[in-house]
């Protein structure tokens, strides 16, 4: 569990800083910060998930990387939040380019994270 944590802290630490710099450098009129966090979570995680299946990742290095990292970086609870808020906003049309965008994507980089580990 504390490896797990320690990870987690990385993974938050890097989800906020991915927000920010995201905030700073696209622009805040789209969900960017959780988008690209979501995207590159997911990829991190398919490239994990394909060490996974090489035997190339110790169980300590499962639950500090995947578990605590990926679990601290990724932000489906944000994602879920930011869909509510573009509905509630009536944004229709950014609600619907932001949830499948952010899925097709989302398992596309998982894809890929595997492919490029084998």
């Amino acid at each position: 569990m504390i490896i797990a944590g320690i990870g987690g802290f990385f993974g938050t630490c890097g989800r906020y800083l991915t927000g920010v710099a995201a905030k700073k450098w696209i622009g805040s009129n789209y969900p960017w910060g959780t988008f690209l966090v979501n995207v590159i979570g997911c990829f991190i995680i398919g490239l994990l998930f394909g060490l996974v299946g090489r035997n190339d990742i110790t169980p300590a290095m499962n639950a500090l990387l995947i578990t605590g990292f990926c679990g601290g970086y990724t932000t489906f609870s944000s994602f879920s939040h930011d869909n509510y808020s573009l509905i509630a906003k009536r944004q229709y049309g950014k609600f619907f380019l932001y949830m499948l965008s952010s899925l097709c994507l989302g398992l596309l980089m998982v894809w890929l994270g595997i492919t490029v580990a084998k």
